[in-house]
C-alpha cells in the first residue's frame, strides 16, 4: 500500500501535514509527535479522563447557549463521552513532555473528538465539515483554563486511593510503633550520634 492510500492530508495555521488516515487525531497532534518525542512518558489515563469531562461540560454550556446545533452538540457530546470511556486511548497518545502550558494535549483532545462527532454525523476525518477542532470543540474555553482544570480535576480523582493507601501506611506504622515501643536506640543526625 502507498504512503498516499496511508495517510490523509491536513492543514491547519502552519502548513499541510500528513497524518494516518485512519487516526481521530488531526494535524497539530501529528505535528506535536514528530516535534516531542523525549521520553516515553504519557499522560495518565485519569488526566485523560479529567480532560473528556472538561469537555463534556464545554459542550453542554455551549449547547445551552444556543451556540452548537443541536445536532453538533448530540454528536460531540456522543463522542466526548467515547473519548472519556477510553475508547481512544491509543489516540491520545502524546509525550508528557512537551512545549507550551498542555496545548497539545488539549488539541489532540480536541481533534479526537471533532472527527468523531464529524463521523456521527456523517462526514470524514480531518475534513471537519460539521465540526472543528478549534470552533467547536474548545469554544469558550482556553488552554490555559483547561489544563490546569484538568489536572486538579485528575487529583481529586486519584484522592480516594491515595487517601486508602495513607490510612493504610498509618495502620501499619503504628503496629511498627507498638511492637518497638520499648527498643531503646541512639538518635542519629548526619550519620553522627545526636
Amino acid at each position: 500500500m502507498s504512503k498516499t492510500n496511508q495517510t490523509r492530508s491536513e492543514k491547519d495555521s502552519l502548513s499541510k501535514i500528513l497524518v494516518p488516515k485512519d487516526a481521530y487525531y488531526g494535524a497539530f497532534t501529528a505535528r506535536a509527535q514528530k516535534n516531542f518525542q523525549i521520553s516515553s512518558l504519557r499522560a495518565p489515563e485519569v488526566f485523560r479522563e479529567a480532560l473528556g469531562m472538561i469537555k463534556l461540560a464545554a459542550v453542554q454550556s455551549n449547547s445551552t447557549l444556543g451556540l452548537l446545533t443541536k445536532k453538533q452538540a448530540n454528536a460531540i457530546e456522543k463522542a466526548t463521552k467515547e473519548f472519556i470511556d477510553g475508547k481512544f486511548n491509543g489516540e491520545f497518545d502524546l509525550d508528557v513532555f512537551q512545549a507550551g502550558a498542555g496545548t497539545s494535549y488539549n488539541m489532540n483532545a480536541n481533534e479526537i473528538i471533532a472527527n468523531r462527532a464529524n463521523e456521527i454525523l456523517g462526514g470524514k476525518k480531518g475534513e471537519y465539515e460539521f465540526v472543528h477542532p478549534n470552533n467547536h470543540i474548545n469554544l469558550a474555553q482556553s488552554t490555559n483554563d483547561v489544563i490546569p482544570t484538568a489536572t486538579r480535576i485528575a487529583t481529586l480523582l486519584l484522592l480516594p486511593e491515595l487517601l486508602q493507601k495513607l490510612t493504610a501506611l498509618e495502620e501499619e506504622i503504628g503496629k511498627k510503633q507498638e511492637k518497638y515501643k520499648d527498643l531503646v536506640k541512639c538518635g542519629r543526625t548526619h550519620l553522627q550520634d545526636a
